[in-house]
């Protein structure tokens, strides 16, 4: 699960420097008389909202990174899913590495599955291999693999988590992106 949190401003304070506020959230007659809008507010933490992770596995980290980024900065909000990134090999080469996937994978799980991309047939063959043996490389549970284009796909998924999609739907929307025609 997340272990991040959120903050949203949610309550007036009486004094900025109570920290504490007071012990109920009730309003009184003070409220009413000062005007909630004129009262300062106080940023009380959240729980995270968890979602879907998007997991993209490419031979190379800055082609990886690269269209995580893309897909990030489309979606506009400030507020992304997990999203993390598994490419070249441990030596910085090209190629793939089942170590740096699972840490992906695992480093991207908040409980609600983890929808995985790749760009070509060694990253493939390499995520298939571990999705085969899932439990004997401690992966976390649902992780689901998309057919989908690398780019168009990842863009989709990434957007389509973090509007707090399911797993089927994320992935629904990366494996749409192939009937996307260009012209």
């Amino acid at each position: 699960m997340g272990s991040q949190t959120r903050t949203a401003a949610l309550r007036p304070v009486e004094d900025p420097a109570d920290e504490e506020g007071r012990a109920d959230d009730a309003p009184d007659e003070r409220d009413a008389e000062r005007g909630a809008a004129a009262q300062p507010l106080r940023a009380v933490p959240l729980p995270a909202l968890d979602r879907v992770g998007v997991v993209l596995v490419a031979h190379s980290q800055a082609v990886a990174e690269s269209v995580a980024r893309m897909a990030v900065a489309l979606l506009g909000t400030g507020d992304p899913g997990p999203v993390a990134t598994a490419g070249g090999t441990l030596d910085g080469g090209l190629g793939t590495s089942a170590a740096r996937i699972v840490t992906a994978m695992r480093g991207v799980d908040q409980g609600l599955g983890v929808a995985v991309l790749a760009d070509l047939g060694g990253s493939v063959t390499a995520v298939q291999g571990l999705l085969a043996e899932a439990e004997a490389h401690g992966l976390p549970f649902p992780v689901r693999f998309g057919n989908a284009p690398f780019l168009e796909g990842a863009v989709a998924a990434v957007a389509t988590a973090s509007a707090g999609g399911d797993l089927a739907a994320v992935l629904e929307a990366a494996e749409d992106s192939y009937r996307v025609r260009k012209f």
